[in-house]
């Protein structure tokens, strides 16, 4: 898919409230081939409206896996960004989006594509 989003005329950037020490092993194995940026805090998803503190009994869950937030995430809350895809034009205008309140669901990546097709 990157390639296409790339003949569009396209970037695609990813952020995530990860510490970078937390996404090396993606990064080193060049499974990513586009920017991955940290977002400490989910300060720029709270910005957007698009953070969520994450359930008491959820955060039993996660804990029961082994997996700690604020550890990966580096500082002490246990937030989360709501999954969001934005298509921007090169003047910085949103195109498109694609925004679900629930944090199981993941934007297709054929939609982005259409919407790239849109544009052109």
């Amino acid at each position: 898919m990157l390639k296409e989003l790339e003949s569009l005329g396209a970037n695609l950037v990813a952020l995530t409230p990860q510490m970078p020490e937390h996404n090396r092993a993606s990064t080193n194995k060049g499974d990513l081939n586009f920017h991955l940026l940290t977002d400490p805090g989910n300060a720029y998803a709270a910005q957007l409206g698009l953070r969520f503190e994450v359930p008491d009994d959820l955060k039993a869950v996660y804990s029961g896996f082994g997996l700690e937030l604020p550890k990966y995430n580096g500082d002490e809350s246990w937030t989360l960004p709501i999954p969001a895809r934005f298509v921007i034009d090169g003047g910085g205008i949103i195109r498109a989006t694609d925004i679900d309140a629930d944090y199981t669901y993941r934007p297709e990546a054929t939609k982005t594509l259409e919407d790239l097709r849109a544009l052109a």
